[in-house]
């Protein structure tokens, strides 16, 4: 039998406290698959933890220990999303982004308040007038692969959050459950672009978005459809 795969994602790629960045482990996890592709998370992936990607019928296991962390495989082509805002209204965005005092993980590596030294400092706020989240983003340099443009994984991590504050992070602090994501084309750091996220449904505990990463001028570049889960309240909780 072939040693599986491995996977392993340093701490500085955290979303929660103490667990990897869900967008980034996504990302990692469907590296394996040719367009399209949707992840489950099944366990808070862990940080500087080898996980086994174990090939399945329908896609791969991602493993730590006898723990399930992930599933992948390929999906349906996406709907395409809403038009991209303009680049001055998404300018905007970050003036309505929760300040780090109310962010249940100011620490995050994409949307942290506390990591504008070396995170993707996505604050993805609703202006006024618009019905979904925006912000802009210009890729480091460091964020590059070896072809020189901004590498798979680092993409559907600024897919992730935006969908969190669309269906209301900020007021009821959720994580992600799965995202499924599709990648047209891959920019360049250095350039100047736009990521929007949209509420698609709220059921209980459960919200459905949807995100979008375009060029400056509103070209599709790439877009998620995720799910949401609100995390409970805990037991002493009024």
């Amino acid at each position: 039998m072939p040693h599986p795969l491995t996977i392993l994602i340093p701490a500085q790629f955290n979303g929660p406290p103490g667990s990897a960045n869900g967008g980034v482990s996504a990302g990692l996890a469907a590296s394996r698959i040719d367009g399209p592709a949707e992840v489950s998370l099944r366990a808070p992936p862990p940080l500087d933890a080898s996980m086994d990607m174990v090939e399945v019928d329908d896609g791969y296991e991602i493993r730590h220990g006898n723990q399930l962390v992930m599933t992948a495989r390929p999906a349906a082509p996406l709907a395409p999303p809403q038009q991209a805002p303009t680049y001055e209204l998404a300018r905007t965005g970050p003036d309505r982004f929760p300040p780090a005092e109310t962010h249940a993980f100011p620490h995050c590596y994409v949307c942290g308040p506390e990591r504008t030294e070396d995170g993707l400092c996505l604050f993805t706020g609703q202006p006024d007038g618009y019905d979904g989240v925006t912000d802009v983003w210009t890729p480091d340099e460091s964020l590059a692969g070896d072809d020189g443009l901004v590498r798979p994984e680092i993409l559907w991590a600024a897919l992730d959050c935006p969908g969190a504050f669309a269906v209301g992070f900020q007021d009821n602090p959720m994580v992600l459950a799965r995202i499924t994501a599709q990648i047209y084309e891959r920019p360049a750091p250095g350039a100047n672009l736009i990521v929007a996220g949209w509420s698609l449904f709220d059921d209980g505990r459960k919200h459905g978005a949807a995100t979008a990463l375009f060029t400056r001028d509103g070209k599709l570049l790439a877009q998620s459809e995720q799910l949401w889960i609100e995390l409970k309240a805990p037991a002493s909780a009024a």
